[in-house]
């Protein structure tokens, strides 16, 4: 599966089922450092700018940065609520390794390694390998409409690195 975002100046995800494995990759390209996409995924101030698809409202219940910290938050919508939460399993120049867990399927937890590849010229390309328990739970991800949410949150982290947010 791969989502564009066609009629604007963002860049592509890719969003893929590695066949035959529970696995989901996602690649995207963006115009900074790694330092800098690094500092978004793990800065609770900077995270809750830009996660999530448009119009969701982000708060932080628990946020614990580095290497064997946690988080819990919380993105809510027209009075519904969705409480996400994890564990960073390593928190490193260049690389991201947490736990990803929905609370409304609180055993479907995802394995999530996350590298920030320099490409030069102040680019980074991020790949996001997920893994989850079964080709179902895998095939399930990919149907819930995470391609809106990762293609409007990565647009909305393009906003903030363009007005120097980071």
């Amino acid at each position: 599966m791969t989502t564009t975002q066609h009629g604007t100046n963002h860049a592509e995800a890719t969003i893929e089922a590695i066949p035959d494995l529970p696995v989901v990759r996602i690649t995207r390209d963006f115009e900074a450092t790694p330092e800098q996409i690094v500092r978004a995924h793990t800065d609770p101030d900077l995270f809750v700018q830009w996660i999530g698809p448009n119009g969701m409202d982000v708060r932080i219940d628990r946020w614990v940065t580095g290497t064997g910290g946690s988080y819990r938050y919380c993105c809510s919508r027209d009075g519904e609520e969705f409480w996400f939460y994890g564990s960073f399993h390593y928190v490193g120049s260049g690389r991201l390794v947490q736990t990803f867990t929905w609370e409304g399927m609180p055993e479907g937890v995802s394995l999530e390694t996350m590298t920030f590849e320099d490409l030069g010229l102040g680019r980074t390309r991020m790949v996001s390998t997920a893994v989850v328990e079964t080709l179902e739970a895998r095939d399930g991800m990919l149907a819930s409409g995470m391609e809106v949410g990762i293609n409007e949150g990565y647009a909305k982290l393009d906003g903030l690195l363009a007005a120097g947010a980071l």
